[in-house]
């Protein structure tokens, strides 16, 4: 076991990183991560820090590893479950991507950024409806969430309703104006209301 010492020490080093991570520095951060698993390799607090870090920086094989090892250590680490739902959904695999964040959130319920992609995750492994419920579920706990709206929105664009998609895909570059995908969906939104409105004057002349 650490002496109180040593705990003071791994806390103050830990929480260095995670300013140096909220600053993108990564590199830094996790020179500072990996130094505390050479002095314990059983830490972690920074195994899911470097596999936070790693993921950032789109390193995503590493990002895996650090993730396994420490849910290998701890299988109560939601944060690893978490980290590696998020991967496989970034691959397209969404029953493996469902499953590790199933089990996120019954370790961790009610955070936004699990629930978020939890519901992501569900509307495209064929569970359109329970998603969009968890998404609205996220959007309750944080409604000025950009993420969490373009997913959303995007959820409702796909699902043909159109009003609700716009309403939330423009709330999101309201908040985030530079958001590429909310800006694609919106365009698609628009290009599909003008077809409903050619659709109806055309209907209309032929009943004339």
């Amino acid at each position: 076991m650490q002496d109180s010492t040593s705990q003071e020490d791994t806390l103050k080093h830990l929480e260095e990183a995670e300013e140096l991570k909220l600053m993108g520095k990564h590199h830094e951060a996790l020179r500072i991560l990996e130094q505390l698993i050479v002095e314990d390799p059983s830490n972690i607090s920074a195994l899911e820090e470097i596999a936070d870090n790693e993921l950032s920086m789109e390193n995503f094989d590493r990002a895996e590893t650090a993730a396994m090892q420490a849910i290998e250590l701890d299988h109560r680490s939601y944060t690893s479950y978490y980290i590696l739902g998020f991967l496989h959904s970034q691959k397209g695999k969404w029953p493996q991507a469902l499953t590790y964040l199933q089990k996120a959130n019954t370790l961790k319920p009610n955070n936004v950024e699990i629930l978020r992609c939890l519901g992501w995750a569900l509307f495209n492994n064929d569970k359109r409806t329970q998603g969009i419920v968890t998404l609205e579920r996220a959007l309750n706990l944080d409604s000025e969430n950009p993420l969490t709206l373009c997913d959303l929105g995007t959820a409702y664009l796909q699902s043909k309703n159109i009003s609700k998609a716009k309403t939330l895909l423009m709330r999101t570059l309201d908040i985030d104006p530079k958001n590429v995908r909310a800006q694609k969906c919106v365009q698609i939104v628009e290009k599909l209301e003008q077809s409903i409105q050619t659709e109806t004057r055309v209907r209309q002349v032929g009943k004339a």
